[in-house]
């Protein structure tokens, strides 16, 4: 006996086809969205942990900031008081120049020189005086310039000549002089003996081997 079935089988397995698709599809998208979630909460999780880190890095920055700071107030603190013990010092060392000034002419004038007045403008000297001739005059500024550890740099303004009567019968002629020259603070003096002393030890050295 031959059985034909008459039902649209054609139809059912399409059926049954696209409800397997639509199954797949909706557990596809259904996994696809757990994983985009996980992700997505992985990432939300990082981005917490590094806002936490930047924040706590800035904290950290904000105090090492405001600690240079101090550091920086205390260095300039430091750096005034400094300066102040250093003019404080000065002040001591300089409030003996009027004594270095007269000690150093007394050595540095030659004789027949004779000072008539001294006038002082910050470390500028202006020194007027009298001498027997140009020649005591020219010792007096090669004494000045070479052989004086307080007075340098001295210049001739000005010399002339000029009569003096030193009797009845006893005129001689004299040189006035005006000279100029600069006398130096006590840090500076110390500074031109330690160079001295410094070039000073070499010659000495040389000189020994020479006579060797």
């Amino acid at each position: 006996m031959i059985l034909i079935n008459l039902l649209p089988h054609r139809e059912a397995a399409r059926k049954r086809r696209r409800e397997s698709f639509f199954a797949t599809l909706g557990a596809s998208a259904v996994v696809g969205g757990i994983i985009a979630g996980l992700i997505y909460g992985w990432y939300v999780a990082q981005i917490s942990s590094q806002q936490s880190r930047n924040a706590r890095l800035q904290s950290e920055i904000q105090k090492l900031e405001s600690q240079i700071k101090d550091i920086a107030t205390l260095q300039a603190e430091i750096a005034a008081l400094r300066a102040r013990q250093q003019a404080v010092e000065d002040l001591q060392a300089d409030r003996n120049m009027p004594v270095h000034l007269l000690n150093e002419l007394v050595r540095q004038l030659p004789d027949g020189v004779y000072v008539t007045s001294i006038k002082q403008e910050n470390q500028t000297i202006l020194l007027v005086g009298m001498a027997q001739s140009n020649e005591r005059v020219s010792e007096l500024l090669r004494n000045l310039g070479s052989r004086s550890a307080w007075l340098t740099r001295p210049e001739l303004v000005e010399i002339t000549s000029a009569s003096v009567n030193l009797g009845p019968r006893d005129t001689r002629r004299v040189s006035n002089f005006t000279m100029r020259f600069k006398l130096l603070k006590a840090s500076e003096a110390q500074k031109g003996a330690s160079s001295a002393s410094g070039t000073a030890a070499p010659t000495s050295a040389a000189s020994g081997t020479t006579r060797t």
